[in-house]
């Protein structure tokens, strides 16, 4: 089988993509695949670094004001269209599958007018643009949150079906998790993080909720302030006066180990991008979510309402999110362990852990032989 894959311009697009390349792998080791992607955009890098083959093509998302710049980027879009036919003509794929962003248009819109299958996967609760205009001419439509199938006229095409999520998540012990941070596993454990970035906003909060906290030495706390704004935080702390290498507190840069981080959590504070809830909902952990203010027509809120009316998370808007708002809701819910184990429940209950599986088999099942 020969599958071409696409999806760009964030990373939320980008890794669902490779993570349905290693399901198609390992399903079939003989199974061709092609990604194809925008020239000059971060999946440029990360693809080729995942060892999965990949064509580059001209494009860009469109501006929220008409002016020059929109003029261009349709051109670059039609130029993407020719691109993308003479990709196809060369690799001859048996499916096309894109996993939303710009660079989706073009290239599932021209292999459906070349009759070649197609598949989407929509990994939040509100579907971007391109996906909601492109349903209408694929042959599925696989989704994360049954609340996004509410936005897409073609009901008989949509599959509820989760977004992959890595196979160790929900694996590992709640002794080892703590082990790998230098953690006692009996204490309950709060897990922050803002995305590998960081955000501001939530970092802020999080050093007044630590001045709380610092009187709470049965509270452990592992937390991934971001790469661009460690610095700031590490200075806010010293401003502050507050120690941040307290014996129960893990203040780090990034989080390299999110499965043990996890396995040993008992709440999680951060940002609510479809991937990282996907993980809590697999792992069964309760949380408040702050939503990226900034996301495209706003999807992270709606993810976050999607756990909300679950029962699994509350959601502080960002504008909202100051210390004392985070840490009353912190408060709270560590002060009711029967509440945060509920959550738990619930966050387990819609969760799709056997999703990798149903797309690699949506994907065998409308592929050409």
């Amino acid at each position: 089988m020969r599958v071409i894959l696409t999806g760009g311009g964030t990373g939320g697009h980008i890794y669902p993509a490779l993570a349905i390349a290693k399901g198609l792998l390992a399903r079939d080791a003989n199974t061709k695949i092609l990604y194809v992607g925008i020239q000059d955009g971060m999946e440029a890098r990360l693809v080729p670094e995942a060892g999965i083959a990949f064509k580059g093509i001209s494009g860009k998302g469109l501006p929220r004001r008409l002016s020059l710049e929109t003029i261009k980027v349709i051109g670059k879009s039609f130029k993407a269209l020719w691109e993308t036919k003479n990709i196809l003509r060369e690799f001859h794929p048996d499916l096309v599958v894109g996993t939303g962003g710009y660079v989706s248009g073009p290239v599932v819109l021209t292999a459906s007018l070349f009759n070649v299958p197609t598949l989407l996967h929509e990994q939040n609760a509100l579907p971007g643009i391109t996906n909601r205009i492109l349903a209408r001419v694929v042959r599925r439509v696989m989704v994360t949150f049954p609340e996004s199938i509410a936005h897409f006229g073609v009901k008989n095409k949509l599959e509820l079906v989760g977004l992959p999520v890595r196979k160790e998540i929900g694996q590992i012990s709640r002794e080892a998790g703590a082990k790998r941070f230098g953690l006692r596993p009996d204490q309950l454990t709060l897990l922050v993080t803002g995305g590998s970035r960081g955000a501001r906003t939530l970092n802020q909060a999080m050093i007044a909720v630590l001045e709380y906290l610092a009187k709470r030495p049965d509270i452990q706390v592992i937390w991934a302030t971001g790469t661009v704004t460690y610095a700031e935080t590490i200075d806010e702390f010293g401003k502050r006066g507050i120690s941040w290498e307290c014996p129960q507190w893990r203040v780090l840069e990034y989080l390299k180990d999110m499965p043990e981080a996890l396995a040993c959590a008992d709440l999680y504070v951060g940002r609510a991008g479809a991937a990282s809830l996907a993980e809590l909902m697999v792992a069964g952990i309760p949380s408040v979510l702050i939503p990226y203010p900034f996301a495209a027509e706003n999807h992270q809120e709606h993810n976050a309402q999607a756990l909300v009316q679950a029962g699994a998370a509350q959601i502080i808007l960002d504008s909202e999110c100051d210390g004392e708002r985070l840490w009353k809701e912190v408060d709270r819910l560590i002060s009711q362990p029967a509440l945060l184990a509920q959550m738990g429940v619930a966050a387990k209950a819609i969760a799709q852990p056997k999703a990798l599986d149903k797309i690699v088999d949506l994907c065998q099942a409308n592929a050409w032989r």
